[in-house]
This record gives structure tokens, sequence and C-alpha cells, in this order.
């Protein structure tokens, strides 16, 4: 839940600040020398990708948390059997065994988004976040039945 409140509080900051850059980006297009246009559209094209990107990004949360929901209801999640570190980090050697089970697992049924969840998870748990990204993707994906 805290992870959520704090989510949305960055959020709804980053919208006021894509706004305050916009008014300032309007400003410029408003002085209408070529120099002043050409940085209001450069400042203006700055905060639609980052709206574009929060939105993917909400949408990649959204989507993930539906699945972790559904697996939990069915008893699937992964269970926490990691090894951790007397300051509570995650143990490597562990995160390495438990990500080799689950790598075989996905092997074994590479159309399951199931198995994808799950190794997304081991993923993170070795800290490979943009391999854990791309694992929850597919796992998306097969959910959703489409092409990854």
């Amino acid at each position: 839940m805290r992870a959520k409140v704090t989510y949305f509080a960055l959020a709804a900051a980053l919208v006021v600040y894509f706004v305050l850059v916009g008014s300032r980006g309007i400003l410029l297009i408003q002085q209408g020398t070529l120099l002043t246009v050409t940085f209001g559209v450069a400042v203006l094209v700055l905060p639609l990708i980052g709206l574009w990107f929060l939105w993917k990004t909400t949408q990649f949360a959204r989507k993930a948390g539906k699945l972790a929901a559904e697996l939990e209801a069915e008893g699937g999640l992964p269970v926490d059997e990691l090894k951790r570190l007397p300051s509570g980090r995650i143990d490597r050697d562990s995160a390495d065994e438990v990500f080799a089970r689950r790598r075989a697992e996905t092997e074994d049924a590479p159309d399951d988004w199931r198995c994808w969840f799950r190794l997304a998870v081991a993923y993170h748990d070795a800290r490979d976040t943009p391999r854990a990204r791309k694992a929850m993707q597919r796992a998306i994906a097969l959910h959703e039945r489409r092409p990854a």
C-alpha cells in the first residue's frame, strides 16, 4: 500500500511539473521570435514524452498487479524462500538458485504466463531489473494472448 501511495504522489508531482513546463513552453511560443518558438516547441515536447512514459509505466504496473492478484487467487504466487544477509538483503547465491529453478520451469512451459511471472520475480530478486521487466511484459502478453 505504501508503494502505491508513493507512486501516485510522485506521479501527481510529475504531472504538476509537466503542466508548469508546458505553460513555459507556451509562453515562449507566444513571444513569436524564431529562437523562442523553437525553444517553446522543444520545451513542449519534453512533457509530452514524460506523460507518455508515465502512462506506459502506469499501465505496466496496473497489468502486472492484475496478474499478481490472479496468481494469488490461484495460490500460485512464488513463496519467498530466499536466504537473507544480516543486513536484510537477499543472498546472491540463494537468488541464483531460485532463478535457475524458475528458468527451468519457464523453459518447460514457455507459453504459460504464470511461469513468466515467477521468472520475472526471480530476475527482480537477482537484481536484474531489465530482464525482470521483459519477463513481466512477456507474462502480460501471454495472459492477454498476444505476441510478445
